[in-house]
């Protein structure tokens, strides 16, 4: 039997000697890698934290102790040995086990939601203050990785960690990637870290030689009394002891034994303590070692052999990330001042090649998105052009940057967000509420691409427009694209009636036009049912013009987004009455899981449309 299947629960992980933690170990590295591979996941970031993760449960009393997780697809060992084994087997499958901690899942082990950056120590403190006053004797690991660091948010919870009296722990876990590599100074003082641990074994060598001697208990405590000057001298880590901290490490992420002692130490401090753990993303799986950013978030399709891929993938349509890079590249042809700005997500939003061959117009700013957005307009400001390209879900996090320091003064910044719409990582990834709060700020352009075709269109003409825009494209195919095309500057604020029809309009925005023209096939052929589909192509400003030629017709929305605040409201304001919106729930949360099954589900498939379509339009006849 193996040793995983007698783990009931995290009481049974504590009772184990090095050698069967070490059995543990590789038993988890290989389920997580069979799970995935049959469902897909981030696999190079949790290969690298399986040792880390079981030495955490070895020396913690979880769930007494709590931990706190950053940038959260790192939790596949916590999950496992949490009471989830089986479980696990439905990674990311619809009503299946999340990909990220959420406590709709386990509120006793995922004490918070996280799948954005930055959010560990700030919650943690919390927590830990919240013990502190209710007197409980218990620890709180905050457990950052994957550049989590790096975010502002990160620094701003390790600016008030002196408040804290002993109840957090903090486990940097430095594999020297975010996504594509790290970046930025803090980065940079990391590794340098990594090549100071003679201090380390200097200091370990230096009590043993001393415990032995008379008085020499005596001298090991001048000597620590001496040791915050020392670690000036010698350790780099002497940042964090100037914050409150108590440094621990660099030490081998993959050494159980080595770990286990740490965290124990870690565990008895009567201080905040910071335990820097050094992993190899996608340890244990040799293609994951060497392609640790191809290897973060796979689909079963990823592990097919390079013949079965090539021979899958030639003749595919592109996706609208990859659109976006050749596009991009095109245009820095075209304009010399055109710079490309990231925020960790070079090879999620299509810009590697850009920045391979225009690396000097090619800024990544790390897990900092407002910092990233700042630095763009920054960039403007200085005589360039530039167009920053962030995932829908994480520019959320900077739109008072936007607000504030974009359109305010009217600055034309290009912002291409990425994964708008839903995804299959579920609510913290899901792009589908921004453009309540977009809609609503002056100056701001926002347009939707129905294919590859139209977001070719739209970035050389939101660079004509000369002001503030956001062009907003889901994840997946990009349908029609022909670079060979003379590319066409937009008529600003006008949209396409791509059908018409006598019995009722769908406006539908960006690629939800395809599945409006499948709507309107289904309609005629079931229903004997003529509408119209019109792709309004912006949603700020709206074609008020073209609606109103509509007349009396009925009018229905579509749109990847939730039903407020989006297209349909935008008609609503402008004075249309809409009949009914076809989106996303925006009074319950939309899950995880397959996008087709999710709209299946929300009944968004043609079909289903087709249906309620119909449906509404026999009553009125």
């Amino acid at each position: 039997m193996a040793l995983l299947d007698r783990i009931t629960s995290p009481a049974e992980v504590r009772k184990l000697n090095t050698a069967e933690l070490e059995e543990l170990s590789a038993e988890i590295r290989s389920l997580i890698l069979e799970v995935v591979k049959n469902n897909g996941g981030h696999l190079a970031s949790n290969l690298g934290t399986v040792e880390l993760i079981v030495a955490l449960y070895r020396v913690f009393e979880f769930p007494d102790d709590r931990v706190v997780w950053d940038v959260g697809h790192q939790c596949y060992t916590h999950k496992i040995l949490s009471g989830r084994r089986k479980f696990f087997e439905t990674l990311r499958r619809t009503g299946g086990c999340c990909g990220f901690p959420t406590p709709l899942e386990s509120p006793e082990y995922d004490v918070s939601i996280s799948g954005h950056a930055g959010v560990a120590i700030s919650t943690a403190l919390g927590f830990a203050a919240a013990d502190s006053a209710a007197g409980r004797d218990r620890k709180t690991v905050a457990f950052l990785g994957d550049g989590a660091l790096n975010c502002g948010i990160s620094l701003e919870g390790l600016n008030n960690v002196r408040m804290d009296d002993g109840h957090l722990v903090v486990v940097l876990n430095d594999n020297k990637m975010s996504i594509s590599k790290n970046v930025g100074g803090l980065s940079s003082y990391l590794n340098r870290i990594l090549v100071n641990q003679r201090y380390s074994i200097l200091k370990k060598r230096i009590r043993n030689f001393l415990g032995g001697m008379p008085r020499g208990n005596r001298i090991i405590r001048f000597i620590s009394r001496a040791e915050a000057f020392a670690k000036g001298l010698i350790l780099p880590g002497a940042v964090f002891e100037e914050l409150g901290m108590r440094y621990l490490g660099p030490i081998n992420g993959h050494n159980i034994e080595e770990l286990v002692k740490t965290f124990e130490s870690a565990r008895n401090s009567d201080r905040p303590v910071l335990v820097h753990v050094v992993t190899q993303k996608g340890h244990g799986y040799e293609p994951a070692v060497f392609e640790p950013e191809k290897y973060h978030g796979v689909t079963p399709d990823s592990f097919r052999s390079p013949a079965a891929e090539t021979k899958n993938v030639s003749g595919k349509e592109k996706s609208f990330s990859q659109v976006f890079g050749q596009v991009m590249l095109e245009l820095a042809g075209k304009y010399p001042d055109l710079n490309a700005v990231v925020a960790a997500m070079a090879g999620g939003v299509g810009l590697e090649e850009f920045a391979g061959k225009h690396h000097d117009r090619f800024y990544d700013c790390g897990i900092a998105e407002s910092h990233a957005v700042l630095f763009a307009a920054g960039l403007i400001g200085g005589g360039k052009k530039a167009v920053v390209a962030i995932y829908d879900s994480f520019m959320q996090r900077t739109l008072d940057n936007i607000y504030h320091d974009v359109c305010l003064g009217n600055v034309p910044l290009i912002m291409a967000l990425d994964r708008g719409g839903v995804v299959e990582d579920g609510p913290t990834h899901h792009g589908i509420y921004n453009l309540s709060f977009l809609r609503a700020l002056p100056w701001l352009t926002i347009m939707e691409p129905a294919d590859g075709n139209m977001l070719r269109n739209m970035l050389f003409s939101a660079l004509e427009y000369g002001r503030p825009a956001v062009i907003r494209y889901p994840k997946g195919g990009a349908g029609n694209f022909n670079p060979d095309q003379k590319a066409e500057i937009l008529p600003f604020g006008r949209g396409r009636l791509l059908a018409d029809g006598k019995d009722a309009v769908l406006w539908a925005s960006g690629a939800e036009c395809r599945t409006a023209l499948e709507v309107r096939k289904i309609l005629l052929e079931k229903y004997h049912l003529e509408i119209g589909v019109v792709d309004p192509v912006f949603i700020k400003p709206l074609d008020r013009e073209l609606a109103e030629s509509a007349g009396k017709r009925r009018i229905f929305t579509l749109e990847d987004h939730v039903v407020s605040g989006g297209l349909a409201s935008a008609l609503a304001d402008a004075g249309f009455v809409v009949e009914y919106r076809f989106g996303w729930p925006d009074d319950r949360e939309v899950p995880h899981g397959k996008v087709a099954d999710l709209r299946k589900q929300f009944k968004l498939r043609a079909e289903d449309i087709a249906e309620k379509i119909g449906e509404i339009l026999s009553k009125c006849v």
